[in-house]
């Protein structure tokens, strides 16, 4: 059985979907892409060329006009791929502080969804990609070879997070999380645009109890590289 070229992984905050994808993008030598690098990227234009993110209307205008690539990584550096903006290596510069502060404005506007997704979509369809997102095998890549869709308790889901955020020395209180991803889930699964939805075709992958490795043997098969 050949080994599908294009991959879409969708799934709740928390499932683990961005750890599975890029691991499984490793093992196929292919493109590890996390669509949120794009919304990151329009943001870093909208406060370099506009000053602020306020504007909906200049903001999505500049999302159609802005060109937006991902690669696989030119450097040792720690990246999990390239991000260009405008030919422009911008790769850390979408992490910075003030990146985060706004790219959930900017992520939320229509106009900038649908600019994304056309950019995501030809990125896509070059193939031998692992695409990780909300709407990926509903939206973006309909298409695609192989949809996988990974899921977890709520609970569960705020057990990883609240464990992931104390190895990394930081207050977490379970409860908050808790309500945090609740609240999250709602809205995603019911905002206008590109809600977050189990494609039709989709393998459900449900990962309560299981370790990465686990939830790992399941994924090989459904490529097909086991």
């Amino acid at each position: 059985m050949n080994k599908p070229k294009t991959i879409a992984i969708d799934g709740p905050a928390a499932s683990g979907k961005s750890t599975i994808a890029e691991k499984l993008a490793n093992e196929l030598g292919y493109l590890f892409f996390d669509t949120g690098v794009m919304y990151r990227a329009v943001t870093l234009a909208a406060l370099r060329r506009l000053g602020n993110v306020r504007d909906e209307q200049a903001v999505t205008r500049l999302a159609e006009r802005v060109w937006i690539d991902v690669r696989p990584p030119s450097k040792d550096d720690g990246r999990k791929a390239d991000v260009l903006l405008d030919g422009e290596d911008v790769t850390w510069a979408i992490r910075s502080s003030e990146v985060d502060a706004h790219v959930s404005i900017v992520s939320a506007y229509p106009g900038v969804r649908a600019a994304m997704t056309r950019q995501q979509r030809r990125i896509g369809e070059r193939g031998e990609v692992v695409m990780v997102g909300r709407d990926i095998g509903t939206v973006v890549l309909p298409e695609a070879e192989l949809k996988i869709y990974l899921d977890a308790s709520l609970e569960e889901r705020a057990r990883r997070r609240y464990l992931e955020n104390k190895s990394r020395g930081m207050d977490a209180n379970y409860d908050e999380i808790l309500e945090n991803l609740r609240k999250r889930d709602e809205i995603d699964s019911t905002r206008e645009v590109a809600p977050l939805r189990i494609a039709g075709d989709a393998h459900v992958v449900m990962t309560d109890g299981l370790t990465i490795e686990e939830v790992m043997q399941q994924v090989r098969k459904l490529a097909h590289i086991e």
